[in-house]
């Protein structure tokens, strides 16, 4: 079982930075904040300078001591293989599943990578629902099976269905004559226990990177609130609106900002969620097995087959994964891309710079400058992009800004470069073209752009 050791980094002129993010960290809140090289340190202080295949599983580098045994221990349990009940070690798994651990779908604390091909779903699961709403403005889980498919299941148990997929390959042109291509994914159910709704709604979602997430938690929700535009008053395409979600934890409904469809309001009721759906294993937070009402459920109504301790060491190791150091931002290609990103109107949803509230209880994510480049809204993505399926506030064709930030080492850190909700998109140029709704505009601008500022445009991505 690996251990995630803080590295020294002999970066003196970074760690000056560092300390120096670490000094204001629990000052008066200052939104004006920023250093001469705060453009590189993408996490602020919680910035790692590790640019390979680990580069997503650094704890924060100023966390306290003894808080780094939470965190290795969160680790240890994120990557935690559960078998099914009896059993003396991580018993629980089922009997309805996706997968077998967390790490299992979040490679490297990275991105999933979407099936070939004809191909059943492993690296990725289907949200499902059919019209309607349950007791708390969620989506309305489909009869028989819940809100998610469950591919997989325990030994003498149905699972519920697969999921295949199939692209279409279709060509488009640049403004200057330039081809490229689009594949578009086709979601195939089968091999059902039972009779799946005609009506029943189907959305793919990959696994997302995981690290950073305790500093996109840490921004208040008056921060994010202040730029929802809803109706478009100030006229320039782009509304931003908030989803409010049932949460768990608090009983009531409460701001959204994490998963594809801003559907969870806390890291804590990600975790636990995905501990419940993914992998079959019981919480306090949802003591209910997946199965539960189906024929696979086991009627045992065990105790949570997950502690407290270890739910919340996973949160904790979630929490303080710290964010790659920028490459090569100094570079002409590099800045003249970041000026084609903002000039193209890209950066009014992946906005680049956000700041944490101030957090006595815990400085490490406190008062920092951060640049994810996300807003942390749902947008209208368009037509081609619509799962037309929706999630509390979040229609059909509106899904959250992904985080940017990182985004140009998935390659290195998981084997691929597919990208969107459901990884159809095979380079980041092919994520660009995919945009429509709010971000059409955007998208036509790059597409009338030269083959250099295009290439310029994709090497500042990759910087980030």
């Amino acid at each position: 079982m690996k251990m995630k050791i803080r590295r020294t980094y002999k970066v003196c002129c970074l760690i000056a930075v560092a300390i120096a993010a670490i000094q204001v960290a629990c000052k008066k809140y200052d939104q004006t904040y920023s250093t001469e090289d705060s453009e590189w340190l993408s996490g602020g202080a919680q910035t790692v300078y590790d640019q390979n295949s680990s580069s997503f599983s650094h704890v924060f580098p100023t966390l306290a001591e003894g808080l780094e045994r939470v965190h290795e221990i969160g680790d240890i349990q994120f990557e935690a293989t559960f078998v099914s009940a009896p059993a003396p070690t991580n018993p629980g798994r089922g009997p309805l599943f996706n997968n077998v651990s967390c790490a299992s779908c979040h490679i490297g604390d990275g991105r999933g990578k979407v099936p070939g091909t004809g191909d059943t779903s492993v690296l990725m699961l289907f949200r499902i629902s059919i019209p309607g709403e349950n007791e708390h403005g969620g989506p309305n889980p489909v009869p028989g099976f819940g809100d998610q498919v469950q591919n997989r299941s325990t030994v003498g148990v149905a699972k519920e269905a697969d999921v295949n997929i199939a692209y279409n390959e279709q060509t488009f042109y640049f403004d200057d004559g330039t081809a490229y291509k689009l594949r578009f994914p086709a979601y195939t159910l089968n091999n059902a226990y039972t009779s799946f709704p005609g009506n029943a709604m189907l959305s793919p979602r990959v696994a997302a990177p995981v690290f950073g997430l305790g500093l996109l938690e840490a921004v208040s929700d008056a921060d994010i609130l202040s730029r929802v535009d809803e109706n478009d008053a100030n006229g320039d395409g782009i509304s931003g609106k908030a989803n409010y979600v049932w949460n768990a934890v608090k009983s009531t409904t409460t701001l959204g900002r994490f998963g594809w469809k801003a559907n969870q309001p806390s890291l804590l009721q990600q975790v636990a969620a995905a501990y419940n759906g993914d992998i079959g294993v019981t919480t306090s937070v949802f003591p209910k097995e997946s199965s539960y009402g189906q024929p696979q459920y086991d009627g045992r109504g065990d105790d949570p087959e997950l502690t407290d301790s270890l739910l919340y060491a996973v949160e904790f190791y979630v929490k303080t994964l710290a964010v790659p150091v920028r490459r090569n931002a100094a570079d002409d290609a590099v800045k003249q891309g970041k000026q084609l990103f903002i000039q193209s109107g890209c950066a009014s949803c992946h906005m680049p710079d956000l700041h944490t509230a101030v957090n006595v209880t815990f400085p490490a994510v406190s008062n920092q400058l951060i640049h994810p480049y996300t807003d942390l809204l749902l947008h209208d993505m368009g037509a081609d992009l619509a799962d037309n399926r929706p999630d509390f506030k979040a229609t059909g064709t509106e899904w959250r800004t992904a985080p940017l930030w990182g985004i140009g080492l998935t390659q290195k850190v998981n084997g691929h470069n597919n990208f969107l909700h459901d990884g159809r998109a095979r380079s980041l140029l092919e994520a660009t073209m995919w945009h429509g709704g709010e971000a059409e505009a955007s998208r036509n601008k790059v597409k009338a752009m030269s083959a250099a500022d295009r290439n310029a445009l994709v090497k500042f991505l990759e910087s980030l």
